[in-house]
C-alpha cells in the first residue's frame, strides 16, 4: 500500500506511443493519455493542464474517464503559454484587458476543477516576468501579480489555489522566482486558501535546498503541491526521482513528513525527451519514493534530530549514509 497519492505528467504518456497504440496514426487525446497513465502500478491520481488538455472534453466526461480507472483528479494546472496574448504576461500584462482575461480564465479553471472533482488549482505564472533591464516597472509588475492571485483566490475562498514558482524559462526572469518571493506574494494577497507547490527542479534552479524551501513554506503558508523530479540545477531537466540529488530528496521527504504533508506527490519528469518508457519510468519513480520513505522509517529519528540540533554534520552523515548503504559507518 502506497503512503501517498501519486500522479504523473500526462504529456509524458505520449512517448513511445506504438507500445500502447500499435499502428495508430490519429492524434492522441487527453482521454487517451489518461488511459495509458492508468496502467502505471501505484499511480492513483492525475493532474490536467488547463485549458489545453480540457478543450473539447465535457467536464462530466473527463471526470467519468478518470474515476472509471479508479483514479482521482488531483487538480488542474494553469498553462497560459498556449495563448499568444499572454506571451508578454498574464496577470502582469501591460494591457489591462489581457490581465482581466487571464484572471477570468483562471477563475473559470477554479470552477471547472471543482466540477471535475479536483482538489486544487495550481498556478504556474510562466509568462509573468521580464527579459530586459528597463523593460518593466518592477513595483507595478509585482502589484499586478499579487492583484491577480488575490482575485483568483477570492473567487472561491474555500477552494485551494497553489502557486508554483520558477526562476526563469520561458521568461528570462520570473516575477515569482523563488520561495521567498512566493511567500511574500501570498502574504500580500491575504487569502487563506493560497499555498505553494514545490517543484524540486525549480528549487534547484533557484539555488535553494528543497527541505529548506519546504520548511519556509510550513512556517508561512501551506505546502499544497509537491512535484518530485531531479535536475542538475542549471535548467528544468525533469530527470527521474533521485537521479542526481538522492540525499536531498530524502531530506525533503523527511521535512514533508514532519510538516504533515497530506497531498499528492506529482512526478513532474520528462521521459519523453529521452525516449524512455513513460509507464516504466513513472512506476520506477513511485517505487523509489516509497523506498526512500521506508528508509526514513529505519532512521533513528531521535539520534538524527539530536545531531541536527548540535549542527553535527559528521554524525548526521553517518546516520543517513549507513541507512542508504546498508552498513554501519
Amino acid at each position: 500500500m502506497s503512503r501517498y497519492r501519486y500522479a504523473a505528467r500526462l504529456n509524458s504518456f505520449a512517448a513511445l506511443r506504438d507500445r500502447f497504440w500499435p499502428g495508430r496514426t490519429t492524434p492522441l487525446s487527453t482521454l487517451d493519455l489518461i488511459d495509458r497513465a492508468a496502467t502505471v502500478p501505484g499511480l492513483t491520481a492525475v493532474d490536467v493542464n488547463f485549458p489545453q488538455q480540457t478543450e473539447g472534453i465535457p467536464v462530466a466526461e473527463l471526470r467519468a474517464r478518470i474515476e472509471g480507472h479508479g483514479l482521482h483528479l488531483n487538480g488542474y494546472a494553469m498553462r497560459y503559454g498556449g495563448d499568444p496574448a499572454f506571451r508578454s504576461g498574464a496577470f502582469t500584462n501591460a494591457d489591462p484587458a489581457i490581465r482581466r482575461r487571464a484572471i477570468d480564465l483562471t477563475k473559470r479553471a477554479v470552477d471547472e476543477t471543482r466540477a471535475a472533482g479536483g482538489r486544487m488549482l495550481t498556478i504556474w505564472p510562466g509568462q509573468d516576468g521580464f527579459d530586459h533591464p528597463f523593460q518593466v516597472d518592477y513595483a507595478q509588475l509585482w502589484d499586478w501579480e499579487v492583484e491577480g492571485i488575490r482575485a483568483v483566490a477570492e473567487h472561491d475562498p474555500s477552494f485551494p489555489v497553489s502557486i508554483e514558482y520558477k526562476p526563469n524559462e520561458p521568461r528570462s526572469v520570473f516575477i515569482l522566482p523563488n520561495v521567498h518571493a512566493t511567500l511574500l506574494a501570498i502574504a500580500e494577497a491575504g487569502a487563506k486558501n493560497l499555498g505553494v507547490t514545490l517543484d524540486v527542479a525549480h528549487v534547484f534552479e533557484a539555488d535553494t535546498n528543497p527541505a529548506l524551501a519546504a520548511a519556509l513554506v510550513g512556517r508561512r503558508s501551506k505546502l499544497l503541491g509537491l512535484h518530485i523530479n531531479d535536475a542538475y540545477g542549471r535548467r528544468d531537466d525533469g530527470l527521474m526521482v533521485g537521479a542526481v540529488h538522492t540525499v536531498q530528496t530524502i531530506e525533503l521527504l523527511r521535512r514533508m513528513r514532519l510538516d504533515g504533508f497530506d497531498g499528492t506527490i506529482y512526478l513532474d519528469t520528462f521521459p519523453d525527451t529521452a525516449a524512455l518508457d513513460p509507464v516504466d519510468e513513472a512506476r520506477t519513480g513511485i517505487a523509489v519514493i516509497e523506498a526512500m520513505l521506508d528508509l526514513l522509517d529505519r532512521l533513528p529519528e531521535a539520534e538524527l534530530q539530536a545531531a541536527l540540533t548540535r549542527h553535527d554534520a559528521i554524525a548526521a552523515h553517518r546516520i543517513v549514509q549507513s541507512a542508504i548503504l546498508g552498513r554501519a559507518i
